[in-house]
């Protein structure tokens, strides 16, 4: 069922964002702890474990959420096929017309699908991951 598989994208992106956060703020603890701890020395062991665990997290998420959006495309498309044979065609009817209307024409010229928009969020904390493993090296 399509509502079943947004149901679980939806508790995946909940768990996800939860462990980002978790390692995000406990990236900037770590240095204030060790900075404090040990004169002035940062644990830089510790960033980057944190934040290489971070990089591969956010790319199972990334790998995830194109997985979804594939099972989504193929699951909508024996919906629209199944929907030719019906006297009407709703799924149909809300695409041909959210890509006929512009809801958002100063982000594209098309109607902007949310795993196009969710999966920039994977990648926002890869690059904050990043950022940490280029500060503390």
């Amino acid at each position: 069922m399509a509502d079943r598989t947004s149901a679980r994208r939806a508790a995946a992106n909940a768990f996800f964002v939860t462990i980002h956060a978790a390692l995000v703020a406990l990236l900037g603890f770590i240095r204030p702890i060790s900075k404090g701890a040990a004169g002035g020395e940062i644990d830089r062991f510790g960033v980057l474990l944190i934040a290489t665990a971070g990089v591969i997290l956010a790319a199972t998420w990334w790998a995830l959420l194109r997985s979804f959006r594939d099972l989504n495309r193929a699951k909508f498309a024996v919906i629209g096929e199944m929907e030719t044979r019906l006297p009407a065609e709703p799924f149909n009817d809300e695409w041909t017309y959210l890509k006929k209307h512009e809801p958002l024409p100063f982000w594209e010229r098309r109607y902007a699908e949310l795993g196009t928009v969710e999966r920039v969020v994977p990648c926002v904390f890869a690059a904050i991951y990043v950022a940490a493993i280029i500060r503390f090296l």
